[in-house]
């Protein structure tokens, strides 16, 4: 445990924001699982309507740093990849 006030405030503070990211990290992978759902079930028009919302939580997060910039990236391509493979 931290003697120090400001190490005590750093730890609180890095509780919160990993609650906080992990919150996040999750509603992202939730969104991908229901996306790629729809891929599985051939689900065109719906797929290409739910892919913009998850690119866009991908990169709300890279740029909150909850992701790296390559990961983003990485995600973000695969789901692509994942969607076109229905045309």
């Amino acid at each position: 445990m931290a003697n120090i006030k400001s190490a005590v405030k750093r730890d609180l503070n890095s509780k919160k924001t990993n609650v906080a990211n992990n919150s996040r990290k999750n509603e992202i992978r939730t969104a991908t699982k229901k996306l790629e759902a729809l891929v599985a079930e051939g689900k065109k028009d719906e797929a290409l309507k739910a892919l913009p919302e998850v690119i866009s939580l991908i990169d709300r997060a890279a740029g909150d740093k909850i992701f790296a910039r390559n990961t983003a990236s990485r995600k973000k391509a695969r789901l692509q990849r994942l969607v076109a493979s229905l045309a």
